[in-house]
């Protein structure tokens, strides 16, 4: 079974997914995993997995195969093969060992130009390739200033639906990530955030309540150590997918261990 497939169990499981942005060295990555596999001995009830750049993944697969952390990418390519030079196909990763695929992150939407139908055509080619995509939806503050969070985070939604149907939903995990809370130091209280992931889950529901009663929503947004917990209490909040504190060994462990203890 996938690491993250539905189980059927009656309660969400829960979930803490380092993304390493543009970060990495063959040698800090070495310390940095070593450092995580040792903190994490003994660690249950949640899945910790890291999304590392491209060129290092090989090493990160030999760093963790055959143990309990699973790795993954931070971009796929829409296409399987072809004349796409630069670009990584879902099946590439799967020969790398990859569990799972952040697809819609912010920083792409914004900085490359990934839309709505790209992030669609992306989610469906990672389920494709075997991959899990963990989506990213969520607003930039001027967005939220103008009170249209709700209608944002639909649109982003729904776009996936009209290309994957809500079944697709039963394959992935879905991140709502504040724009305005990356790598700012600002954080969505955690009733901002509780109050948008109901929202996610409460649209799901309308078309399919038990898929939405299973699915996991993580929170992206500046979470560290101090404050993981207190996010990681609220009911609709699944775990995190934790950016700059992914890349300190001790506050992200404490992380994955704050959301173990709210398994």
């Amino acid at each position: 079974m996938h690491p993250f497939a539905n189980t059927g169990k009656a309660m969400r499981e829960r979930m803490v997914v380092g993304n390493w942005k543009l970060h990495g060295s063959l040698i800090s990555n070495k310390t940095l995993l070593d450092e995580i596999v040792t903190g994490m001995a003994g660690v249950k009830g949640m899945h910790c997995a890291v999304c590392v750049p491209f060129p290092y993944i090989f090493q990160v697969q030999f760093a963790l195969q055959g143990g309990e952390i699973v790795w993954g990418a931070q971009n796929v390519s829409q296409y399987e093969k072809g004349a796409y030079s630069g670009e990584v196909s879902a099946s590439m990763l799967r020969d790398l060992g990859c569990s799972i695929v952040i697809v819609g992150h912010s920083e792409r939407r914004a900085l490359y130009g990934e839309d709505d139908a790209m992030v669609a055509e992306k989610f469906v080619a990672a389920q494709k390739g075997g991959l899990i995509p963990i989506l990213c939806v969520g607003e930039t503050l001027e967005e939220r200033e103008k009170g249209i969070t709700a209608n944002v985070v639909e649109r982003q939604l729904q776009a996936v639906v009209d290309k994957a149907g809500m079944e697709g939903f039963g394959r992935c995990v879905i991140a709502y990530e504040p724009v305005w809370a990356i790598g700012t130091g600002k954080t969505a209280t955690p009733q901002q955030a509780q109050e948008v992931h109901a929202y996610i889950r409460a649209l799901l529901s309308e078309q399919n309540k038990g898929l939405s009663e299973n699915i996991m929503i993580l929170y992206g947004g500046s979470v560290k150590a101090s404050n993981a917990a207190e996010l990681f209490a609220m009911p609709d909040i699944d775990g995190g997918l934790i950016g700059g504190a992914s890349l300190d060994a001790n506050e992200f462990v404490s992380i994955c261990k704050a959301a173990a203890k709210v398994a």
